[in-house]
């Protein structure tokens, strides 16, 4: 592993992303304390939250209801995805201008890499990005930049002198910057990693610098315990390249939308969704899941297999068959709380291989219905919404079915 000797990475992470874009386009918001929910209900719960809310104890999950009573002044805008990634793209524009992104983590964290004529004028560099963005984004969406040796350190000194801070973690400084810190601050250790580390009596970070490689290892119980140590200490740490395992998505069914014909319909949304995104990335699947789980009892599962496939009315056929399944086995009356669909078993369309032994007219159809899809796919995509597509288009309360933004995930605008 090579050790870097300068700051190498420059890492921006926005303060309560949502949130202050709201405050950003809409004045009236400005000044006070702004929690975002998904829906207008007094039975949903904040997905984001300001500052200023912050400071009352609102948390992610507090429900609108308690937010307002420990706030009364608070706003509840409800959420615009596709406003955030468009918001989104306007940043990135901004901050290629001064230096090419080289990652973006997710809606709100991207990651920049320094090259040698760049290191030296790092702190400069990551003045005029936050110029540029207060001048052409606005001085509502502040960004807190971290500057350091890895994307990892540089990550922890963005977050650590949050909002709108500008914070730099040399080589050389290691680890005085860190010995303050709580462990749960460093990406990577969450609830039940911090529990492990007690166990093995790992405490604080001096304890947690002080640990061997090899000891790492141990209480990681993989080899992410050494590459953690040496993140930790600035080393340039090569990852194996991560391979596409499935496409799906998620969504908890409000009231009035818990019936299983209800269900179905957000399952169609949610699947041509899914599909559109796998085909969009050159994917085509063998499997298809779908899970519908109850406020009370036993979760219902559906899975299927077929003849790798890309094209919307495959999967919306094998949600048809789990319908029917669902009907003659007596669920029509269950009340569903989640659902899930999920293409997997991936093929990469550029190593897939027609079957020799088709029957024949098959192979047509498949075709057929994959030039639709893409036909279906280009006009969209031209529209920027969903404007054509198979069967009813029902958006569920809070919209946004299959293109909810989510940590580590994007989604295109074309998903809208």
């Amino acid at each position: 592993m090579r050790k870097p000797d300068t700051l190498e990475c420059l890492y921006i992470d926005f303060d309560c992303y949502f949130a202050s874009v709201e405050k950003q386009l809409c004045p009236e918001l400005r000044g006070r304390p702004v929690g975002v929910v998904p829906l207008d209900s007094p039975h949903t719960s904040l997905i984001a939250r300001c500052y200023t809310a912050k400071r009352y104890g609102l948390q992610r999950g507090t429900s609108a209801m308690e937010a307002k009573r420990l706030c009364p002044d608070i706003a509840l805008p409800v959420a615009r995805h596709d406003v955030y990634v468009r918001m989104h793209h306007e940043i990135l524009r901004v901050i290629d201008r001064f230096v090419p992104v080289a990652k973006v983590w997710s809606v709100d964290e991207m990651e920049c890499r320094l090259c040698p004529s760049e290191q030296a004028g790092a702190v400069a560099l990551a003045e005029r990005i936050r110029a540029g963005l207060r001048e052409e984004i606005g001085p509502w969406v502040t960004p807190s930049i971290g500057l350091g040796p890895n994307q990892f350190l540089a990550k922890v000194a963005a977050e650590m002198n949050k909002p709108n801070g500008l914070t730099v973690l040399s080589p050389e400084a290691l680890p005085g910057p860190l010995l303050d810190l709580p462990l749960d601050d460093l990406p990577g250790i969450a609830k039940g990693m911090l529990a492990r580390l007690h166990r093995n009596g790992i405490f604080t970070m001096e304890a947690l610098w002080h640990l061997s490689p090899k000891h790492a290892r141990a209480i990681w119980g993989s080899v992410e315990g050494e590459r953690f140590w040496a993140q930790l200490r600035g080393y340039a740490v090569a990852r194996p390249e991560t391979s596409r395992r499935m496409f799906g998505h998620g969504r908890v069914l409000v009231s009035g939308w818990r019936s299983l014909d209800s269900a179905f319909e957000v399952a169609r949304l949610l699947t041509v969704k899914a599909s559109r995104r796998m085909r969009r990335e050159g994917y085509l699947a063998r499997r298809f899941t779908l899970s519908l789980k109850r406020r009370e009892g036993h979760p219902l599962h559906w899975e299927t297999s077929f003849f790798p496939a890309r094209d919307d009315q495959t999967f919306l056929k094998a949600l048809s068959r789990f319908y029917r399944e669902a009907v003659e086995t007596g669920h029509t009356r269950s009340d569903f709380a989640r659902l899930s669909v999920f293409m997997h078993d991936l093929v990469s369309a550029k190593d897939h291989m027609s079957d020799l032994f088709t029957q024949p007219g098959v192979a047509e159809t498949r075709d057929r219905r994959e030039q639709l899809s893409d036909l279906i796919d280009a006009v969209n995509t031209r529209h920027q919404q969903s404007v054509i597509g198979f069967g009813l288009n029902r958006q569920p309360p809070g919209g946004y079915a299959g293109a909810k933004i989510a940590f580590g995930r994007v989604p295109d605008l074309s998903d809208f």
